[in-house]
C-alpha cells in the first residue's frame, strides 16, 4: 500500500494561537471584557451514556476528566453571585450528560429556588428517564423557570445517528415525547453542517415536532439552536483588535463577555472559574477559583473562539 504524503503546514499556521496577546502576524489579539455576567454555567462532569464521534467535550461514559461537581460546590458559587446584583439571568447545566450526576436534581432545586432561570443542556435518553418522576416534581414547582435544551442534531433518524451511534434518535424521540407530554418548555440544539440552509433545517425539525407532538417553535433561533460545528482540524484564522471594525462585530457580542463556566478537574481539590462552555481543558484559560477573579479580559487564543463565537456567530446561552 502507498503511503499517503505527508502533508506540512506553513510555518504561520504552526504559529497560530501561541503567544496569548499576540497573533502569528504580531498583530494584538482581540479580547473581551466581562461587560456584565448573565449567564454562570456548570458543567456537571464529562461522564456521559453516549460516545458521540463529534463531541467537542469528548465526553463517554468513560471519560471523567472533568469531576462531577457537587451541589455544595454549586452553592459556594450561587452564594458568590449575590454580590453580582440583578443582572445574572440563568443558571445553565452541561456535561456530559448532567443527569448522569448523583447531585443533579438537587443543584437544579437549588439554583431554580434562589429565583434564577435554569437552563439543563441534556440527551433526553435513560439518564433523564430513570429520573423522570423527581425532575417532574421540579417541574410542577418552578414552572416555566426551567428550560430543557435537547440535544437533536438532526430531524432525520440516519443523519442524527450518523455521530451519536444506532438508534440514538427514536430513543432520543422517547424522552422528547415524555417532556412534551408534560409541558416542560424545551429547546432543540441542531447542527448546521448538513449542507441545507437555515429555512430548509427549520422546516425539517418543524415536520417532526409537529408529527411527533414536540411542543417547540423552530421558527424561534432561541427555541431551535444551529450551532456551527468545531472542527479542530480546519484552518481557521486569528482574530485581531482591528478585526472587530473590519467585521462589524462587536465583542459584546462573544459568549465570554457575559458567562463563566464552572468546571472542577479530576484530582483537583476545588473547581475553577472559565471563560465560556468550549474551552474546557485548556488551562490557559483558567480565571480563578472564585467568581469575584474572573472578571478579567478574555484573549482569543484558541481556534474555538475564532471558528464557533466569531466567525460562526455561536453562542451556548439561552
Amino acid at each position: 500500500m502507498r503511503q499517503a504524503k505527508s502533508v506540512e503546514r506553513p510555518i504561520l499556521a504552526l504559529r497560530k494561537f501561541q503567544d496569548p496577546v499576540r497573533t502569528a502576524t504580531g498583530e494584538r489579539r482581540a479580547a473581551v471584557r466581562l461587560s456584565g455576567l448573565k449567564t454562570l454555567w456548570f458543567n456537571t462532569g464529562t461522564l456521559c451514556n453516549l460516545t458521540c464521534s463529534n463531541c467537542y467535550i469528548e465526553s463517554s461514559p468513560t471519560n471523567d476528566r472533568l469531576a462531577f461537581l457537587t451541589v455544595s460546590e454549586v452553592a459556594v458559587f450561587l452564594d458568590e453571585l449575590v454580590g453580582f446584583g440583578p443582572g445574572v439571568e440563568e443558571i445553565a447545566f452541561t456535561g456530559g450528560e448532567p443527569f448522569m450526576n448523583p447531585d443533579f436534581l438537587e443543584m437544579i432545586d437549588i439554583a431554580a429556588g434562589r429565583g434564577y432561570r435554569v437552563l439543563v443542556l441534556t440527551n433526553a435518553m435513560r439518564p433523564m428517564m430513570k429520573r423522570a418522576d423527581d425532575f417532574l416534581r421540579l417541574r410542577e414547582i418552578y414552572g416555566d423557570k426551567l428550560t430543557v435544551r435537547v440535544s437533536l442534531d438532526h430531524y432525520s433518524p440516519a443523519l442524527h445517528d450518523l455521530y451519536r451511534g444506532p438508534r440514538v434518535f427514536e430513543r432520543t424521540l422517547v424522552g422528547l415525547r415524555w417532556l412534551s407530554q408534560y409541558e416542560f418548555r424545551i429547546c432543540l440544539a441542531g447542527r448546521t453542517i448538513w449542507q441545507e440552509s437555515e429555512s430548509e433545517l427549520r422546516d425539517g425539525y418543524a415536520c417532526l415536532c409537529e408529527r411527533e407532538g414536540i411542543a417547540v417553535d423552530t421558527s424561534d433561533p432561541t427555541a431551535l439552536v444551529l450551532f456551527p460545528e468545531i472542527d479542530l482540524a480546519r484552518e481557521v484564522p486569528e482574530i485581531s483588535d482591528q478585526c472587530w471594525s473590519i467585521m462589524g462585530i462587536s465583542p459584546e457580542d462573544m459568549m465570554c463577555a457575559s458567562s463563566r463556566m464552572i468546571v472542577k478537574r479530576k484530582g483537583a481539590e476545588r473547581p475553577v472559574v472559565l471563560p465560556c462552555t468550549l474551552l474546557p481543558y485548556d488551562q490557559q484559560f483558567e480565571l480563578g477559583e472564585t467568581l469575584g477573579k474572573a472578571a478579567d479580559s478574555v484573549y482569543l487564543n484558541h481556534p474555538n473562539c475564532s471558528a464557533f463565537c466569531v466567525l460562526g456567530g455561536g453562542s451556548c446561552g439561552g
